[in-house]
């Protein structure tokens, strides 16, 4: 049996992600949600969702003590951060008046621009909410049997800037083009949810659930 294991540090979106881990695993794969440093090194491979403040986010990783404990994991087991889950490994972040991150992604965590025009003369709205393109900017096990350019939900105000070209995925044009997938060794992270994102997104979660390191 494959334990896979929803990190919780009080994000809403948990049980979302854990039904769309279970609609998409296989009978020898167990999904659990858990806060338990125990539980979740013990576990195979490791999911960091989240939405919302980072403040928050960082604030609950440290009350729990869980910081090192997603460092370890991200070394050792197959890792899929989601929205915050990736916003989070990066070095610093500019939400809430500047919010250190975990510094497992060299990079920093900016937000959109204001009151810039879209092609239509429109202003592009903030957050950025809805459907968008993703283009594939490497080949990866968690992009099988996903065509180049395939849609994706999104809800987010912020993005993620990468030091290092090898960490970038995925990409997505809204006000600018900005990152929004992540991979090294054993890590994946995205800006988008794959749970909100239909067909596309499930394909992903199971390609993580089989993904082998």
């Amino acid at each position: 049996m494959s334990n896979i294991v929803v990190l919780d540090y009080g994000s809403s979106n948990l049980r979302s992600v854990a039904k769309a881990l279970e609609t998409v695993a296989n009978s020898d794969q167990s999904i659990a949600i858990s806060n338990h440093p125990d539980e979740i090194l013990k576990a195979d491979k490791v999911v960091f969702p989240g939405q919302g403040a980072i403040g928050q986010c960082m604030t609950h990783l440290k009350k729990q003590e869980l910081e090192e404990v997603i460092r370890e994991c991200i070394l050792n087991k197959p890792f899929l951060g989601i929205c915050l889950g990736l916003q989070s490994l990066m070095d610093h972040s500019d939400e809430d008046g500047g919010v250190n991150g975990l510094g497992v992604i060299p990079g920093n965590v900016v937000r959109f621009s204001d009151n810039q025009i879209d092609e239509n003369g429109d202003v592009y709205k903030i957050p950025s909410m809805g459907w968008n393109q993703v283009i594939q900017k490497k080949q990866h096990p968690l992009w099988e049997g996903i065509e180049d350019r395939s849609r994706f939900y999104f809800v987010h105000s912020f993005y993620v800037k990468p030091e290092l070209d090898s960490d970038i995925v995925g990409s997505t044009d809204y006000i600018c083009q900005y990152t929004s997938a992540v991979a090294r060794d054993n890590l994946f992270a995205t800006q988008f949810h794959p749970e909100k994102s239909q067909y596309d997104g499930l394909r992903l979660l199971k390609n993580f659930l089989n993904w082998q390191v």
